[in-house]
């Protein structure tokens, strides 16, 4: 009798929103094998990338025992790009490690 490998598949269409399939797949399997299984394999999508536990891996790579395999939906902005538009909202004085500080204080302080 073949070894059966329980693994979670996660994705995530949109932001807040996470999808997710329980599979058990016979012993030698792959992501790819986890992620055509769930009917969510994406052929000629580079963008999208895919990883076990967060770390990012190839489709190849071989899957254990309560692995979960999150697929990755491609960047719709920058983080830095975000992070330069968060901050010139908010000031030099109302962001950063001093934004809160006691009245009649020093700078910094």
């Amino acid at each position: 009798m073949a070894e059966l490998l329980r693994i979670t598949v996660w994705r995530s269409t949109a932001a807040r929103s996470v999808q997710e399939h329980m599979l058990e797949l016979p012993a030698p399997a792959t992501v790819a094998d986890a992620l055509a299984a769930a009917g969510w394999a994406q052929p000629g999508n580079p963008s999208a990338g895919c990883g076990i536990w967060g770390r990012a891996c190839a489709s190849d790579s071989p899957l254990r025992d309560g692995d979960r395999v999150e697929l990755y939906r491609s960047l719709t902005v920058d983080p830095k790009v975000a992070r330069r538009e968060r901050f010139a909202q908010q000031g030099a004085r109302g962001a950063g490690l001093f934004a809160a500080r006691r009245p009649h204080s020093k700078s910094g302080y």
